[in-house]
């Protein structure tokens, strides 16, 4: 299952071209600087730039081809905005309806009673949506958009508008949507923390264009990518939880035969996880220490070194069997250590530095 895109837009100082395709099931991030064209992408998907040229075909149905258009309204697609444009003289429940009682019984997919329970609403259902968190509100947006039985859930900066503790509560909420839903998600965002908490897959964009695509732990870490020279660069694992040490209050984590120790208890065994951990907190050594206050020490093999844009700074790419890091470090311990691509070292995290 996919989705087929295939635009070309033309605007006054501005065009869109995309020849791609992103997987039909999980989520995919939309990534870039502001006017790279990725919510015009998104309007295009929905059927909102009618003079958009090209293809879109969603898991094996065509919606757009030569003079084939179908129009937005008549799209089976959720749209969740920065701001959730919800009716502030209806309850949670009012707006949750809202959509559901205009698709027809025989093609409805999600219930109701599934999305409060899902998004965490069912205390919430009876009170007005002007009476809730913003966080709160922006999840009554998702489950009115879920609840339209969408083949398609675009999500364009669902959180840009929230403060840092509502984004906090909803992201968990929005991991589960990633988990339990087996329709493909669009998701825009300019926050590359939330893409890779959240996204499967990524469409780097410039320009009106996509640069590169692929799965984001691939993305994230490819040095000849600006991802990977961001302030924020970071690599992600995926993990199962295998054990606590509870004297110590923390968690052991598996991944490819490798433990890695964080600061965490609320985990069940076997729970799957997603951890970013950040370039700046990848450290390295040529030998395994024997007295050290960090927990986590992987043996790893050097891919390649490139440079920063700091310039007393390089780039580390390590390899962790199929797991790539990223390591920043200076030009000096560049020099100190002689690396070089193929170098077996060791990776050094602090178990408080993994998120």
């Amino acid at each position: 299952m996919t989705v087929e895109l295939q635009f070309d837009l033309e605007r006054p100082g501005f065009r869109l071209t995309v020849d791609t395709w992103v997987p039909g099931r999980g989520v995919t991030g939309l990534f870039g600087r502001s006017g790279c064209g990725k919510t015009t992408l998104l309007r295009c998907v929905a059927g909102l730039e009618p003079s958009a040229r090209g293809r879109l075909v969603v898991n094996g149905e065509t919606w757009q081809e030569g003079t084939r258009f179908i129009p937005p309204h008549q799209r089976p697609l959720g749209y969740v905005f920065q701001e959730g444009q919800l009716f502030p003289h209806l309850s949670v429940l009012g707006n949750l309806l809202y959509g559901y009682r205009r698709i027809p019984a025989v093609e409805r997919v999600v219930q109701p009673e599934d999305v409060a329970r899902l998004l965490g609403l069912e205390r919430f259902l009876k009170r007005r949506v002007t009476e809730i968190s913003g966080g709160q509100r922006q999840r009554v947006a998702v489950g009115r958009a879920l609840l339209t039985s969408p083949r398609v859930l675009l999500m364009d900066e669902p959180l840009a508008a929230l403060d840092a503790i509502s984004k906090a509560e909803i992201l968990p909420y929005l991991e589960r949507l990633h988990d339990e839903l087996s329709i493909p998600v669009l998701y825009v965002s300019h926050a590359i923390d939330e893409v890779t908490r959240l996204a499967d897959h990524m469409l780097f964009m410039e320009d009106g264009a996509v640069r590169a695509e692929g799965p984001i732990y691939d993305l994230i870490t490819r040095s000849d990518l600006p991802l990977a020279h961001a302030e924020g660069a970071a690599a992600v694992i995926e993990a199962n939880v295998i054990g606590h040490d509870d004297r110590h209050h923390l968690t052991a984590l598996g991944f490819d035969g490798n433990t890695l120790w964080i600061s965490r208890e609320d985990l069940q065994r076997s729970a799957r996880l997603r951890v970013r951990i950040m370039a700046r907190d990848v450290a390295i050594n040529l030998t395994r220490p024997q007295d050290s206050s960090v927990l986590n020490c992987l043996p790893a093999r050097v891919l390649d070194v490139s440079d920063d844009p700091h310039p007393g700074h390089v780039l580390v790419r390590l390899a962790i069997g199929p797991v790539t890091l990223l390591s920043r470090i200076t030009r000096r311990s560049l020099d100190h250590l002689a690396l070089q691509p193929g170098a077996a070292v060791y990776a050094l995290v602090k178990s408080v530095a993994i998120t």
